[in-house]
């Protein structure tokens, strides 16, 4: 249950972020109250992971999740440049979260 809590975390972390850099410097009421209820919903369920897991280990899965799906985002809508180099790093902290829940 904590991994899936902690995957779900990661997810709402990209929410957060990327409604973060919606909110412009949190004047736009929307993103701004998404950024809020995403980061409440995301450290609870970090939180609430850790109980369970060790907090390193939690802590860079949350951080992998949320980056590589913040970048892949970007790239997606185009407000990030993608390119093939990009691509292969953020497969790489994909990669290395995967290893790390193999390993626990």
């Amino acid at each position: 249950m904590s991994w899936l809590v902690l995957i779900a975390s990661g997810v709402l972390e990209a929410v957060w972020a990327t409604a973060l850099g919606r909110s412009d410097g949190l004047t736009r009421p929307l993103p701004t109250a998404i950024f809020g209820a995403a980061l409440l919903l995301s450290m609870g369920g970090l939180a609430f992971a850790m109980r369970d897991l060790p907090v390193g280990t939690s802590y860079a899965v949350w951080v992998g999740i949320g980056a590589s799906l913040t970048v892949a985002y970007g790239m997606w809508t185009g407000t990030e440049t993608t390119s093939l180099a990009k691509i292969l790093l953020v497969t790489g902290i994909v990669a290395c979260v995967v290893g790390l829940k193999l390993l626990h």
